[in-house]
Formats: C-alpha cells, sequence, structure tokens
C-alpha cells in the first residue's frame, strides 16, 4: 500500500474538525475526567499513607531497593521517546504523513516525562528533603556526587524536559491564534496571551520554521542521551547482569519500541473517540506499525545478544540470575515478554493482511505491557540474587505500590483527555498548509487582525 499522506478534506472543514472538541463538551467527558480523577486522587492519598506510616509499608526492603518504583520510572521515561524524538526526525526527512501525528505523539514526551521524573520523589521516604540533592551551593558545602550516573539523570531529565516543551509550544502558537480569532470573553484572552501576538506575518513564519528545525536537529541528541544516561543507573553498579556495555543502544532501543506502541494506542482512542476517521489514516498506521516490527527486530537482537554473552561468560552469579529468569521463579513474567515484544509484533506487523488499525492496537498493547515486564526483569532478579548467598532475598509489591502504579496510567491518561480538550491535537495549520501553500491560505483580512487569522 502507498505510504502517501491521503488527501484531506477542504481548510474549513479542518478547522470545523479540529476545534470541536474544544468548542463542545459532552457529558461523557465529565464523566471520564471524574473517573480518571478518581483513581490519581486514590494513588495520592497512597502516597501520603506512604510518607505518614513509612516506607516499610511497601515491598521495597534489602536487598531489593528498587522495585516498581524504578520500573515505573526507567517505563515512563523510555514512554516519552514516543513523542519529540518520532516527531523530530520525520520533521528532517520531511515524511509528508507525519502531520496529523506530531503532536500526537509530542503530548505523549511531555506527560510522560513528568510523570516519570516523578517516582525518584516517589521512591524517596523522605521525599521534602529532595532538594538535598540538588546542586545548588548552600551553606553546609554539601554538594551532590557528580560521578554518580543518578545526578546525571537529574539534569539529563530537566534538559529533555524543557526542550520537549519548547518543541511542542512553538507549533502550536499559529493554532492558539486560530482559537483566539473564533473564541469569545475569557476563552478569547487567554489564547491571546498563548498566541503570544501571533498575527501570520512571513516573518513570523520565517522564525517559527527557522527555530522549529533548531529544535529538531537538537533534541535528537538529548533524547538519545537521556536514555543512554537512564542505562548508566544500572550498567554502573555491580550487580549481576547489570555490568554490560550494551545497556545504552539496549535502553534506547526499547524507548523507542515502546514509544511507538504508547503513540499508536493513543492514536487509535483519538480516531475513536474524536471522529477523526479523516484525518488519522491506516496509512498512519501501518506506517508506525512497520517501523514498530524494525525496533521489535532490534530489541530480539539485544536480548539474544544479553543472554548469549552472559551465557558463555558462565559467571557464578550471572548464571544464577539467569536461570531464575529463564527457567525459574521469573520464567512465566520472562517468556510473557519475549512473546508480547517479540513474537507478537513479529507476526501481526510482519504480515501486511495484519497490519490493520485493530492488529497495530493488539501488538502495540502487548509491547507496552512487554517492555513494562521487561523492566522489572532488569531490576528485581538481579537484585534479589547478588553476588553472595547472605544478601539473598525476594520481592512483594505491596497494595501501596500498586495504587501508585496504577495511578501513573490514570494520570498519564487524565492529562492526555485535558489537552485534548483544550488545544487541538492534530496541528491544524499543517493540515491546511498542504492544501493551500502561502499566500493562498490567508484568510480574509478583518478589521481587528489585517492579516487574517492565520498563513503557512
Amino acid at each position: 500500500m502507498s505510504t502517501s499522506s491521503p488527501a484531506l478534506p477542504a481548510s474549513e472543514q479542518v478547522r470545523s474538525d479540529l476545534l470541536r472538541p474544544l468548542l463542545q463538551t459532552s457529558w461523557k467527558f465529565y464523566v471520564l475526567v471524574a473517573f480518571l480523577g478518581a483513581i490519581v486522587v486514590a494513588a495520592l492519598a497512597a502516597w501520603v499513607t506512604q510518607m505518614t506510616l513509612g516506607f516499610g509499608i511497601s515491598g521495597i526492603r534489602w536487598p531489593v531497593y528498587w522495585g516498581f518504583y524504578v520500573t515505573n520510572f526507567v517505563f515512563w521515561i523510555g514512554i516519552s521517546h514516543a513523542g519529540t524524538l518520532i516527531s523530530a526526525i520525520l520533521r528532517l526527512v520531511n515524511a509528508g504523513w507525519r502531520r496529523p501525528v506530531t503532536r500526537c505523539a509530542e503530548v505523549i514526551t511531555a506527560f510522560a516525562l513528568i510523570i516519570g521524573a516523578m517516582f525518584p520523589l516517589i521512591h524517596l521516604g523522605r521525599p521534602w528533603l529532595a532538594f538535598w540533592l540538588f546542586p545548588y551551593p548552600s551553606e553546609r558545602m554539601i554538594w551532590p556526587n557528580f560521578r554518580s550516573p543518578l545526578v546525571w539523570d537529574f539534569f539529563a531529565i530537566n534538559t529533555y524536559l524543557t526542550g520537549s516543551l519548547l518543541f511542542l509550544f512553538l507549533p502550536m502558537l499559529p493554532d492558539f491564534a486560530i482559537v483566539r480569532d473564533r473564541a469569545t470573553g475569557m476563552r478569547r484572552r487567554i489564547y491571546g496571551v498563548l498566541a503570544l501576538g501571533w498575527r501570520g506575518t512571513p516573518t513570523q513564519w520565517h522564525r517559527l520554521e527557522t527555530a522549529m528545525q533548531i529544535m529538531a536537529v537538537a533534541i535528537i541528541p538529548v533524547a538519545v542521551s537521556v536514555h543512554t544516561i537512564v542505562s548508566f543507573d544500572f550498567s554502573m553498579a555491580p550487580v549481576p547482569m547489570w555490568q554490560t556495555t550494551i545497556f545504552g543502544p539496549y535502553f534506547v532501543a526499547g524507548a523507542i519500541f515502546s514509544g511507538i506502541a504508547g503513540l499508536i494506542i493513543a492514536m487509535a482512542i483519538l480516531r475513536r473517540v474524536l471522529h477523526l476517521e479523516r484525518y488519522l489514516h491506516p496509512v498512519h498506521f501501518q506506517n508506525l506499525g512497520k517501523l514498530m516490527l524494525v525496533m521489535a527486530l532490534l530489541w530480539g537482537y539485544f536480548v539474544f545478544n544479553e543472554r548469549l554473552v552472559t551465557y558463555y561468560g558462565n559467571g557464578a552469579s550471572e548464571m544464577q540470575v539467569f536461570w531464575r529468569t529463564q527457567r525459574l521463579t521469573f520464567a512465566p513474567l520472562y517468556w510473557t515478554m519475549v512473546v508480547c515484544n517479540f513474537v507478537l509484533p513479529l507476526v501481526i506487523m510482519g504480515i501486511s493482511r495484519f497490519r490493520t488499525i485493530t492488529g497495530c492496537v493488539i501488538a502495540s498493547i502487548g509491547v507496552v505491557i512487554g517492555m513494562w515486564l521487561e523492566r522489572f526483569l532488569i531490576i528485581v532478579p538481579s537484585l534479589g540474587h547478588k553476588y553472595l548467598p547472605y544478601s539473598f532475598g525476594t520481592y512483594s509489591p505491596q497494595p501501596v505500590e500498586i495504587v501508585i502504579t496504577v495511578g501513573t496510567f490514570a494520570a498519564m491518561t487524565l492529562l492526555y483527555v485535558l489537552f485534548a480538550k483544550f488545544v487541538p491535537i492534530i496541528s491544524i495549520w499543517e493540515l491546511t498548509a498542504v492544501q493551500h501553500p502561502s499566500p493562498a491560505l490567508i484568510p480574509p483580512a478583518t478589521a481587528e487582525h489585517p492579516l487574517g487569522e492565520t498563513h503557512a
């Protein structure tokens, strides 16, 4: 099937369809927000309970000091690669089919990073003392250990979050101006502030395009470095099966893999709920499905490489962890991970007749589950079975950890729903620019805006 972008509706139809969620509100929206909000409140209550009663109510204790919380941290940082990295690459190669996809992807990056960055605080027994880790001059003359990967995480994640928010905000300026010119009252004033005085002049368009190109080039190495640094949290620790040089590219590939899966699920839900069938076509899912197939093969290579090196190295401690995941305690989780991350996408995405929207969603759900299990299996088996028998232990997640974990998925969904309610989830100006190159896109002039609403 051709990968070219299908014909789009007329400009006015595009604006009407994509502004409908902003200007019309159904009762279902309030029910969904209330439901998701209740789950988030329950997660916050669980966190407050953990801070009040102590960290002992969680399942995290010696020797497994990292459990669900660090698993979720690595998972959400990986999901964040769905947006900015994929969007930047597609912008740089000027892929025409990317236009309805980019903003859906970029939003995932921003929210996933925010949620992932919360888990180091949740993992602290006394989070109100987290500022002790921040690199600022103090009278105590105590500085963080800058040779620690945990400090590198602080800088890398904050740099990536800042760049991703800017990369998300810049293309929204013309759409904020469109909403501003169609809204009234307080909403008009709010979107007027967000539009930053956008009038669609040639100078503004030139500066916007230049800024987006610069950000697209700059954000790619930042995104790759973030998950590489996250992998250093493991590969620089003296723990069985962690000290491997493959963890850097292994984590980056896994992050992109899980990010693509998360993006496909989000697009499918938006397509069905917001009735965006005219804009999110099967070809978009098929192209992302092919990319997911490539990443599944790459992920399979890294997993095979990791296990092969461990097997031929035949170190006593490494082999004990190896067999715990292959045949013993964690074998059901491990082989579920292999089926979800390799077999399922290979079958569904590798056979063209299965590469439908439904098939892509099924494969993506499997990948999200499998990648969460992968993070869990990297952390828990190794920490529970270190080099000496006295340090062996087990880990069982407690209700407080499970509630907080479920709450983060609800928080991600809630933030996405609220964003789609107040911002066009598909870039209006990018779609209309395809049909009406400048200056044909300029709408009729008005007394208030002599240059019209916007043009591309």
